[in-house]
């Protein structure tokens, strides 16, 4: 939304500053002001200091114009910044600013954070193709240039490309619609020229090095004379009695401007072959020169107009003539303050945002500072009627009521403490206990970590199938609280208060840490043909070598208390349900809880393996069943480098369940809090 209904719109064109000012009435708009700011010389004059002639250029239109209280846009040559066009590949509305930022990326020959850069997306009505403009400058030219115009005292709100105000401008003006025939914009300047194809709903841009400066120079070397008298003579050529031998000069650069233009809308052709290009629109002073819209005609075969006059604005009075004669020069500076109220067709604004934060807190400073004032008024309306309120209290003499009140309070306290009552009431924690639900809030990307570097540790000891050689299909943890290490966890770990049961001690003793447990099961898949192998020369390997690390902040518990299921792949040829292997990798036997089911020792702490017994032979109903994890998969894979969200199974995969567990140690805890 626009900031204000007052816009000035000012091109800095090498031969002269044009600015517009306008007014919309929600209708439509007005001219309420037009400046041409000439420079003391064109700006392609040889050995001339441009940021000199430019900054006396912009203090006179300073001098003589008012711009505050209006919105300002400002516009930058073709040349100095950059418009790249691509086709989108059919994605989501939402997905489409990343798609374009690949596409920035590709397109702009610059790093994208040495660059302000915008974009718009096109779409054509006979065509379900998205395409996208990007635009962009680099920080440096985008600073060299408000600089400048900050030296005269203007900040503008808006940058853009002078291509895209020249659009804008014609758009706006000639009511450009999707069903518009297919228009060439071409806007000759000083040293560049811009084309522009408007064409059902797509804009595409171009701009190429040949402009008035080439026609000088060779007028230049065509007559022996300097530089200025040259531009003279060319601004004089339709008087001039050497008009044929100026013409006949220049007539090489004719040439090379048509074959540049021929090369673009060839270009832009082979991009849309259904293009139907119908009209060249001509802007710039340098259309003026006589015999340039016939040769134009002539070599591309398409009806050459010049914009002699905008339709939807005009001015009136003594500078009426002025404005009509400076028509093809001002469209640029028309599309600027089209912008600055909204009514642009392409909205791409290259103004850094930290400038613009910067000026937009300026501009409300003295709101603050109001806004400072009446509350130091409030405040002491509020501190001085307490005061006299107070003072009349005190000068008041104590009611009885009150010495009464006083002694039934006494009377009270003393008849509780003697019933016993006082300081009977408990300590409510409730508060206490929400607050200690966010720690440990810093183990749980450690936690995500490992599990990526398990699988990277997996893909360094594959056998070489095409698959993954471990695929994530579930992860879960529970974080279990406090757990004596000196206590083996037939139920889980998770002590009598969670299972009801009497733990048996550990076998190996009790010199584990205590602290907080957190244990984590996870579900993989694999292709690997000796599962068990593989799982202890991958998984198991990596937990037995990183259970006390000094950089994460637990301490993962002996191979004892680590629970492993192998649930073997399914054959293609046989509906049998597979066999699963579990065992505790210390060698234990303990009941299958629930299952009727127990597990028979087969081996020791070095070749740990229990064969599953009991009814049926086959896997119990928990591991048959997946859970999904594709919600919290998105939080994992912003912390470890694991694979995304596992793709279908395959029929001869097996299935590897690990459940281990982590103790929280109490100074790594203390570490990664401070770290955050």
């Amino acid at each position: 939304m626009p900031s204000s209904n007052v816009s000035w719109g000012i091109e800095v064109g090498s031969g002269a500053i044009k600015a517009i000012k306008l007014e919309s009435d929600g209708t439509g708009v007005r001219v309420v002001d037009f400046a041409i700011v000439p420079h003391a010389k064109v700006l392609s004059t040889p050995d001339l200091d441009q940021s000199d002639a430019i900054r006396v250029a912009l203090g006179a239109l300073m001098n003589q114009f008012d711009l505050s209280g209006a919105t300002i846009s400002v516009s930058v040559p073709g040349h100095a910044g950059f418009a790249r066009f691509a086709k989108l590949p059919p994605v989501e509305p939402k997905k489409v600013p990343d798609i374009v930022k690949f596409e920035a990326v590709q397109q702009i020959p610059f790093p994208l954070e040495d660059v302000e850069w915008d974009f718009q997306t096109f779409v054509s009505p006979d065509s379900p193709d998205v395409e996208v403009g990007i635009f962009a400058i680099t920080k440096d030219r985008i600073r060299e240039r408000l600089d400048m115009l900050a030296d005269v005292g203007i900040v503008p709100q808006i940058v853009t490309l002078g291509p895209v105000a020249a659009y804008n401008a014609l758009a706006y003006d000639l009511s450009f619609t999707e069903e518009t025939a297919g228009t060439i914009l071409l806007d000759i300047g000083t040293t560049s020229t811009d084309l522009v194809i408007a064409e059902s709903g797509r804009v595409w841009i171009r701009t190429f090095p040949i402009g008035g400066h080439q026609f000088t120079n060779a007028l230049v070397e065509a007559f022996k004379v300097t530089y200025p008298k040259a531009e003279k003579v060319k601004r004089e050529t339709d008087t001039s009695k050497a008009a044929r031998q100026i013409m006949q000069s220049m007539k090489p650069v004719f040439q090379d401007l048509v074959q540049d233009v021929q090369r673009s809308v060839g270009y832009y052709q082979s991009l849309h072959r259904e293009a139907k290009l119908t009209r060249l629109i001509g802007l710039g002073s340098t259309f003026h020169l006589p015999g340039l819209r016939k040769f134009l005609k002539q070599q591309l075969q398409i009806d050459v107009y010049r914009m002699e006059e905008f339709k939807r604005v005009s001015v009136e009075g003594d500078r009426a003539q002025i404005f009509n004669d400076n028509v093809m020069t001002l469209a640029t500076a028309y599309g600027c303050a089209l912008q600055g109220l909204g009514l642009n067709a392409i909205n791409a604004n290259l103004m850094p945002t930290t400038v613009l934060r910067k000026a937009m807190w300026k501009s409300k400073a003295k709101w603050f500072a109001t806004a400072a004032g009446l509350a130091v008024v409030a405040t002491g309306a509020m501190v001085i009627r307490p005061v006299l309120d107070s003072n009349a209290v005190a000068s008041s003499p104590k009611p009885r009521e009150i010495d009464d009140a006083i002694s039934a309070l006494a009377r009270a306290k003393s008849e509780a403490s003697a019933a016993g009552v006082a300081g009977a009431a408990g300590t409510d924690l409730t508060a206490a206990n929400i607050v200690s639900l966010l720690e440990d809030r810093g183990v749980y990307p450690h936690l995500a970590n490992d599990l990526g570097l398990m699988v990277r540790a997996a893909d360094a000891k594959s056998s070489g199938t095409a698959r993954p050689s471990l695929r994530m299909i579930s992860y879960k943890t529970d974080y279990l609280g406090v757990v004596d290490p000196a206590l083996q966890p037939n139920d889980g770990g998770r002590g009598r208060s969670r299972r009801g049961e009497e733990p048996d001690p550990i076998e190996s003793g009790s010199g584990g840490p205590a602290g907080p447990t957190i244990e984590i099961e996870i579900v993989f898949a694999t292709p690997e043909p000796q599962v068990q192998q593989f799982y202890r020369a991958t998984v198991g390997d990596w937990l037995d070598r990183n259970r006390d690390r000094a950089d994460v902040p637990y301490i993962i518990v002996p191979p004892e208390i680590r629970e492993v299921q192998f649930t073997d792949a399914k054959p293609k040829s046989a509906p049998t349900a597979p066999e699963a292997i579990v065992f505790n990798e210390g060698g234990r036997e303990r009941p299958d809880e629930g299952s009727g089911r127990r597990f028979v020792s087969a081996g020791g702490p070095t070749r740990p393996a229990m064969q599953l017994v009991g009814e049926g032979g086959g896997p119990s109903a928990a591991m048959q069943e997946e859970t999904s994890f594709r919600a919290a998969n998105e939080v994992v894979e912003s912390l470890a480098p694991i694979v995304p969200d596992a793709p279908a199974g395959y029929p001869d995969e097996a299935r590897i369940t690990v459940k281990y567990r982590v103790v929280v140690t109490p100074k790594a805890t203390d570490e990664a809090e401070g770290g955050r």
